[in-house]
């Protein structure tokens, strides 16, 4: 096991009240997790798991990385044997399972990977902590496993249907974890989100792939008619809520995390190149983009009741002019924060 981020000895695991476990730590969503748990639980160990694929950067995690009660580890969830050891020797309390391949574009043409990560990767995990006795497992889902619907809203009990290989293998790795708490009580808990923006995105996915694009002087690229829709939460806003089911999430139960913000792919195109090019003309706008074939499925809306996570005491706080502002300003300055940023603005073949 290789271990980075600490510049002095840490105190043996009695020293930490607690001691949690986030896979997927230097990727998106579960380094502002991690950022966020470290600044906020300093009498808790965080342990960050990543193997470092190409959309995971550690410079998302700069603001902590010399903070004592914070530990990088560079590993594989897919292999059994260096997981068993880490949840022996590191005296695991809670998972926050969060690593995943997650680009439904690439999961057209790596489906057996998306598979072996996602789900493979998702049984050895669970196995591990299970056989580790950990006191809570959260996993890391998505509302695309509900598959697409024009009217109907989603809600937990809501039957999977999901529609592309990455939707498929995050509602396989679903089963995996909720056989557990069938078979044995294991105390799991499963998160279904909304479409996440914000700072520490990789530009493979459409929000900052669109700023990416207008800051190079280069065009949307949209598949289709672009106006299938989705909804949009920001990324404190969905910290707070993993932070209220690690508080106050049952033990077996699934949670939406959701918001009533839903815009279409063209709309996002639009309002982006009217901030960042200062253009409202509707000819100078549709001379920023550029319409692709679509996807093989490409799911029209993802509406979803979040109620049952209301109940819990969480709602989303900020607004989409003030996230989608912080989110360009970041990615002025921090765009190649990944080796191969670059890659990730050419257009996809599917």
């Amino acid at each position: 096991m290789s271990a980075a981020g600490r510049t002095e000895p840490l105190g043996p695991p009695s020293s930490f009240a607690k001691r949690l476990l986030v896979t997927g730590g230097a990727g998106f969503i579960a380094s502002h997790m991690i950022v966020s748990l470290v600044e906020d639980y300093p009498n808790y160990m965080i342990i960050n798991l990543d193997k470092l694929d190409y959309c995971a950067s550690l410079k998302n995690l700069e603001t902590i990385s010399n903070k004592q009660n914070y530990k990088f580890i560079q590993g594989d969830i897919c292999n059994s044997h260096f997981v068993k050891l880490l949840f022996e020797t590191e005296k695991i309390d809670i998972v926050l399972h969060f690593a995943a391949q997650t680009h439904v574009d690439l999961s057209f043409v790596r489906a057996f990977e998306f598979t072996y990560v996602n789900v493979y990767g998702t049984h050895v995990l669970v196995s591990a902590a299970h056989e580790a006795r950990v006191e809570k497992f959260i996993y890391v889902s998505t509302d695309e496993v509900y598959g697409g619907s024009l009217d109907k809203e989603f809600d937990e009990s809501s039957p999977k249907q999901p529609t592309n290989p990455y939707a498929s293998s995050k509602a396989a790795a679903e089963c995996f974890v909720q056989s557990y708490w069938e078979r044995y009580k294991f105390p799991a808990v499963i998160t279904r989100s909304s479409n996440v923006y914000g700072p520490h995105q990789y530009p493979e996915k459409v929000i900052p792939k669109f700023i990416s694009l207008l800051q190079h002087n280069r065009k949307c690229c949209i598949h289709g008619s672009g106006l299938q829709t989705r909804n949009f939460l920001y990324a404190t806003d969905v910290v707070e809520a993993f932070l209220t089911v690690l508080k106050k999430g049952k033990p077996g139960e699934i949670y939406n995390i959701g918001t009533n913000f839903e815009m279409s792919v063209l709309q996002l195109a639009k309002e982006l190149i009217q901030l960042i090019k200062e253009t409202s003309s509707e000819s100078e706008m549709e001379s920023w983009v550029d319409y692709v074939n679509d996807r093989p499925t490409n799911d029209m809306r993802y509406p979803m009741k979040s109620e049952k996570i209301h109940g819990l005491g969480w709602r989303p706080k900020v607004p989409w002019k003030e996230g989608i502002k912080k989110t360009i300003d970041w990615y002025r300055e921090n765009f190649h924060n990944w080796k191969n940023a670059e890659k990730a603005l050419e257009p996809f073949p599917v």
